[in-house]
């Protein structure tokens, strides 16, 4: 198991209803973010969010089906994301059905 300690990056401002990463956790090859959005329903939710690495090569995507409009914070996991044994540090991002991806990066240090 690794450790991590989790620090938000703004990369620059935000949509207003941009949705937020507000938690990251690996276990192994499961990394697990917990996100919020003001979820309205079909026509503006939370969609996904996506695993970078230092150069912004991606290495994982989970898409989100539904809103979860009366389900905030929520948490999601995906398995199988193989994150480098030279990595320092991770980045999600997480994505609307409106505005797109967010500008926000949720970094990861890793304690190798």
């Amino acid at each position: 198991m690794r450790f991590v300690f989790a620090l938000a990056v703004l990369a620059s401002p935000a949509f207003a209803d941009a949705p937020v990463v507000e938690d990251v956790t690996i276990n192994g090859d499961r990394i697990s973010v917990t996100l919020s959005h003001p979820d309205t329903g079909w026509d503006d939710y939370a969609d996904g969010w996506e695993v970078l690495d230092a150069d912004g090569n991606s290495l994982g995507l989970r898409e989100l089906l539904h809103p979860h409009v009366n389900e905030q914070p929520f948490t999601r996991s995906l398995s199988g994301v193989i994150i480098p044994d030279r990595a320092k540090a991770i980045y999600v991002r997480a994505r609307s059905n409106v505005d797109g991806w967010s500008d926000d990066l949720f970094e990861v240090v890793l304690d190798n």
